[in-house]
């Protein structure tokens, strides 16, 4: 089995997914109050969605 490695920087607050072999950094929520939902099909993260709220 090929093990693939990918180097983090761990003082930056962050969201990641792995899919397919490949580290993505998924996008932070604009200002405000915000969040991040991942959808998974078949086992596997498909697509993310992101979403601000501003009070």
């Amino acid at each position: 089995m090929q093990q693939n490695k990918a180097t983090v920087d761990l003082s930056e607050d962050a969201v990641y997914r792995v899919c397919e072999g490949k580290l993505e950094k998924v996008d932070k929520p604009g200002k405000g109050f915000g969040k991040q939902v991942i959808t998974w099909q078949n086992g596997k993260p498909t697509h993310y969605e992101v979403s601000y709220t501003v009070k």
